[in-house]
């Protein structure tokens, strides 16, 4: 089997460019996933981060997960469970307007780190995409303004933790999905597995790395480069040792900004066009009821919406 790809972005600024971004179009081709180092973001702010973190949950989220089993007599169940995950979480706005203030239980120290944090992820992800960009041969800041819309992109953070499980085999951490929207950069635990990638009819471990970032594609930059990147089904196992950390944050495209297949890539004969035309929101509504299906549906569905609507407006264009 490969290796799963680590790509150290360092190497973007000496000679060993060109064989950085031929590493990122590998991964967005074939993997959907890839790791960064030296991705920018110190390490000293990620240590932060997880340490406020680990102490929020065990302050805060513990208890209210170990009585949301017990209401649910999880511990008890004899028959995999295919309704529901095993985690706690919550999440946290921060474009177009940040909701970090108002989230109870927060102490002081964590909303000053994560608005920090956000701040730079923020950075990271606008710098993944043009990179995307280039590999792409797409003009520069091109994703950038198809995901702006009218007032700019969607971002969010879901903090999760996946406690020790006594029954990993009876029940998912997070059932397998593809995500909705654009880039999703994830801080994960160190120490403690559990994420998983669908490559080639088999489930890959994404392995835990210190003080890397996962980049993962979601389903609209699959629509955008007309199936040429692919958003990837993953899934998160429990463990029956250890709690898991998982700080996702998702960088997608403004409620109302038109997703379509980059013209660019897209020949001259609009048979070509195999993936739909539609409004961000309307594919995030019908999202919410089919996350754990397949992806297809979903397209197919946004298909049928295309062809019944005479009229999105212009595309975003550079």
């Amino acid at each position: 089997m490969e290796n799963f790809p680590v790509v150290d972005m360092g190497n973007l600024n000496n000679e060993e460019r060109g064989a950085t971004m031929e590493k990122i179009k590998d991964a967005c081709e074939n993997w959907g996933f890839f790791e960064l180092v030296n991705h920018g973001i110190s390490v000293e702010l990620m240590d932060t981060v997880e340490r406020v973190t680990k102490e929020h949950y065990e302050r805060c989220m513990e208890q209210r997960f170990k009585e949301m089993v017990g209401s649910k007599s999880l511990e008890c169940a004899e028959s995999e469970i295919n309704d529901m995950d095993w985690e706690s979480t919550f999440f946290l706005r921060h474009l177009p307007e940040s909701n970090i203030s108002e989230i109870p239980d927060l102490g002081e120290e964590q909303r000053k780190v994560m608005k920090e944090f956000a701040v730079e992820l923020e950075k990271l992800a606008e710098q993944v995409l043009e990179l995307v960009c280039e590999n792409l041969g797409l003009e520069k800041g091109y994703l950038k303004k198809v995901f702006y819309g009218s007032k700019g992109p969607n971002f969010g953070t879901k903090v999760s933790n996946y406690p020790p499980c006594p029954k990993p085999e009876l029940i998912k951490g997070l059932r397998a999905h593809t995500d909705a929207g654009g880039i999703i950069l994830l801080f994960q635990d160190h120490k403690v597995s559990g994420l998983q990638l669908l490559k080639d009819g088999h489930w890959i471990d994404v392995p835990p790395m210190r003080h890397s970032i996962v980049i993962n594609l979601g389903d609209q930059l699959e629509v955008i480069t007309n199936g040429k990147y692919k958003s990837v089904m993953h899934r998160v196992i429990t463990q029956s040792d250890g709690n898991r950390m998982s700080i996702a944050s998702f960088y997608n495209p403004g409620n109302d900004a038109v997703i379509a297949p980059a013209e660019a890539l897209v020949k001259e004969d609009e048979n070509t066009k195999v993936y739909p035309k539609f409004v961000f929101d309307d594919y995030m509504k019908l999202y919410a009821g089919l996350k754990f299906q397949a992806k297809e549906p979903r397209f197919e569905a946004m298909k049928a919406i295309q062809s019944s609507t005479v009229n999105f407006g212009p595309i975003a264009t550079v």
